[in-house]
C-alpha cells in the first residue's frame, strides 16, 4: 500500500509512536524517494512493532547474543522474548568473509544482514515445525536487535546498510559514534569518535531507509565517548568543551573521556533515536543512574539500553546480591534492553571445550554425561535431544505425505530417533 505525503505527514504528527522523534526531512522526501514499488517487509515490520510493544509492557526486555540460527531457536524455546546480534560475534565467526576476526569492522558489510537473515529462517522454521505438531503457543519470531558498528562508511553506506537489515527482517539496529576506518570494539583501545553532528547524519540516514521502506524500525543510538580519547575533528561546537589542546601525529583531536561527553552525545541523539546506549567499562548502577537521570531530565520518555556485557568481570566489582538485582535495579532506571552481547560465544566456546576436554581425558561417558542433561532437560521445553526432528524431518516428511499420501520413503518412521528417543 502507497501512502501520500500527507498521510505520512498526519502519521509522524499523530501516532504516538512517533512522538518526540524529529527528522531533518520531510514526508515529501520520503514519498519521492520509495519509487513507484515499494515491498512488503513482513518480518521487519512484526519484529519492530512487537519489539515497541514489549519495550513499554514489560520492565524491561533482555537478550543474549545469538550467532546462529539454532542458538536463536533455544533462546526462544527456553523463554527469551527478543535476540541480540552482535557484530562482534559475526567478526569472530558468523561473517561471510569465512574469516576469523576482530571486531573493528574487517568482514563485509552484508554479513550481519545474512546473520539475521539466517536467525529470522531458522525461526521460521521452527514455527512450521512445532504447528505442524500442533504446538501453537510459543511466539517464534523474536524480534532481532541487530549490529550496525559505525556504519562502514558514510552516510550513504549507513543507509543502503539500513535498508539491507530492514530487508534481512531486523526489529531494530544500532549505530556507535566512532569513525568507520578505525572503528573498535567497544571494550578496545583506540576509538575515534566522530562529531556529534556527524553522527547525527548517520541516525537519521538510518530513520530515512527505514520511512523509504515504510517499517517502523527501531534506531538504537550507541556513544563509545566514555572510553574514546581521540575525535576526527573540532568543527562540532557541542564537542569543542571537551577537547584537550593536543593532537596525535594522525591529525585527531584529543578529547577527555568520561561520563560527561556521553551524556552530552546522549541528549543531542535523543530527538534522532529510540534507544540511546552507552558503552561503559564496569558495570556500574550508579553511573547508569547518573546517566539514565541526565537524559531523561530533558526527554522522560527517552527509551534507554545496557550492554550487560562478557567484557566485565562481574565477581570483580559486584557482589552476588548486586549482580542478581542488577537487571532489575536498570530496568528501573528506563533501561529498557538489556543485552549479554557476546553470550553466544562464550556459550559455544566453553560448552565444546568441556565436552572435548572429558571426551579427550574420559571417552564415551563425557558425551553421555551431555545426552544426560538434555533428557533432564527436557521437562523444561527442551527440544533438540531429538536433532532430526528438531531441523524439520517430520516437517520435510508431512511435504512429502501431502504429495504423495502412498509413499513409504518418509525418513522420520523407522529412523533410529523415532526408535529409541
Amino acid at each position: 500500500m502507497t501512502i501520500s505525503a500527507e498521510q505520512l505527514r498526519q502519521e509522524w504528527a499523530t501516532a504516538p509512536r512517533w512522538r518526540g522523534v524529529e527528522r531533518t526531512y520531510s514526508a515529501d522526501d520520503v514519498v519521492r524517494l520509495r519509487g513507484a514499488i515499494q515491498e512488503e517487509h513482513t518480518l521487519a515490520r512484526r519484529g519492530a512493532e512487537r519489539l515497541w510493544s514489549l519495550l513499554h509492557d514489560e520492565d524491561y526486555v533482555h537478550a543474549l547474543g545469538a550467532l546462529t540460527g539454532n542458538q536463536a531457536v533455544q533462546m526462544v524455546r527456553a523463554g527469551l522474548k527478543a535476540i541480540y546480534l552482535s557484530g562482534w560475534q559475526v567478526a569472530a565467526d558468523a561473517n561471510l568473509a569465512g574469516q576469523t576476526y576482530p571486531d573493528q569492522s574487517l568482514y563485509p558489510a552484508n554479513s550481519v544482514p545474512a546473520v539475521v537473515r539466517r536467525i529470522n529462517n531458522a525461526l521460521l522454521r521452527a514455527a512450521q515445525i512445532t504447528t505442524a505438531e500442533g504446538e501453537t503457543d510459543v511466539e517464534w519470531l523474536a524480534p532481532i536487535v541487530a549490529d550496525a558498528e559505525a556504519g562502514f562508511g558514510g552516510v550513504l553506506n549507513a543507509y543502503e546498510l539500513m535498508s539491507a537489515m530492514i530487508t534481512a527482517g531486523a526489529a531494530g539496529v544500532h549505530w556507535e559514534d566512532q569513525l568507520a576506518s578505525e572503528k573498535k570494539c567497544g571494550h578496545l583501545g583506540g576509538k575515534v569518535l566522530i562529531p556529534t553532528g556527524h553522527h547525527i547524519r548517520t541516525l537519521e540516514a538510518a530513520r530515512l531507509a527505514a520511512d523509504v521502506a515504510g517499517v517502523p524500525s527501531l534506531i538504537v543510538a550507541r556513544t563509545d565517548a566514555h572510553a574514546a580519547n581521540l575525535l576526527t575533528t573540532d568543527i562540532d561546537e557541542r564537542d569543542q568543551r571537551f577537547l584537550t589542546g593536543e593532537r596525535t601525529a594522525e591529525g585527531f583531536y584529543r578529547v577527555h573521556a568520561g561520563i560527561e561527553p556521553c551524556i552530552a552525545r546522549g541528549l543531542a541523539y535523543a530527538p534522532h533515536s529510540d534507544l540511546i546506549w552507552m558503552e561503559t567499562s564496569t558495570p556500574d548502577l550508579e553511573e547508569a543512574r547518573s546517566f539514565a537521570e541526565a537524559i531523561k531530565s530533558r526527554y522522560p520518555d527517552q527509551l534507554l539500553a545496557y550492554n550487560c556485557s562478557p567484557s566485565f568481570n562481574w565477581r570483580k566489582h559486584l557482589d552476588d546480591a548486586t549482580i542478581a538485582k542488577f537487571q532489575r535495579e536498570l530496568g528501573h532506571m528506563g533501561y529498557a534492553f538489556q543485552f549479554i552481547t557476546l553470550a553466544g560465544f562464550h556459550a559455544l566456546n566453553y560448552s565444546m571445550f568441556d565436552l572435548a576436554r572429558g571426551y579427550a581425558s574420559d571417552g564415551m561417558p563425557a558425551y553421555v554425561e551431555l545426552q544426560e542433561k538434555e533428557f533432564a532437560a527436557e521437562e523444561h521445553g527442551y527440544t533438540a535431544v531429538k536433532h532430526q526432528r528438531e531441523v524439520g524431518t517430520g516437517y520435510f516428511d508431512l511435504i512429502s505425505t501431502v504429495l504423495n499420501p502412498a509413499g513409504e520413503t518418509t525418513a522420520l518412521r523407522g529412523s533410529t530417533e523415532e526408535e529409541q528417543f
